[in-house]
């Protein structure tokens, strides 16, 4: 079984498929750390998600995420976690994978509210010495961490956070469109705790694997 996660930034993809991937024994493939991994040795990635808080295009994205997975023969039995983001990413990866005898099965969608969205990653802080991420608000640091090591990233403030939303919208909603057609797309409240939305979600995902 192959699923993609979405939600727009601050919705919980991370923690949800870590639980998913878990439950499910599922290949847990996070675009956004590959992208930052790729960023240390890419000056064009590292300019881009680093300097510049844009988007990757779409050929560079796919291109990063391909050769992670060739060069680990992770082929099948994944969850990508925040990929793809838009229709373009969907075709390209929906190809990779059925040229080897795979599909993608289905698709989450977390769903939270702007508001939601810019409280939570206002609260998100990285620790400057472990390069750890804590969320003050979801996942506070343990007390053994030192507040004055706790930075918040300029793309973590609210008008930065507004403007990756309509990023995310803008690239997501013909996607989640496509998904809807195709009739594999599961859409989740994202504003409970993390526990609800966990035991919703495997609820959802087992009756609508059930029912293909």
């Amino acid at each position: 079984m192959n699923i993609i996660i979405l939600g727009p930034s601050g919705s919980g993809k991370g923690t949800q498929a870590k639980l998913i991937c878990k439950e499910l024994g599922l290949n847990c493939v996070s675009m956004g750390a590959i992208l930052r991994n790729a960023a240390k040795n890419r000056p064009d990635i590292n300019e881009r998600i680093n300097k510049k808080g844009e988007l990757v295009p779409d050929e560079i994205t796919f291109s990063v995420l391909k050769d992670y997975l060739e060069g680990r023969k992770i082929f099948d039995g994944i969850l990508f976690d925040g990929y793809p983001r838009s229709v373009k990413q969907y075709n390209l990866l929906k190809s990779w994978i059925g040229k080897r005898g795979g599909r993608l099965d289905l698709a989450l969608l977390l769903q939270i509210s702007d508001e939601e969205s810019v409280r939570r990653l206002s609260a998100r802080r990285i620790d400057k010495k472990t390069g750890e991420i804590y969320n003050l608000i979801t996942e506070p640091p343990p007390q053994s961490v030192l507040s004055a090591n706790l930075i918040q990233r300029d793309d973590d403030k609210p008008e930065a956070i507004r403007k990756r939303l309509q990023w995310y919208k803008d690239m997501t909603n013909p996607l989640t469109r496509v998904l809807k057609e195709e009739g594999i797309l599961i859409e989740i409240d994202g504003e409970r705790p993390v526990k609800t939305i966990f035991e919703d979600t495997m609820r959802k995902l087992k009756a609508k694997d059930g029912k293909k």
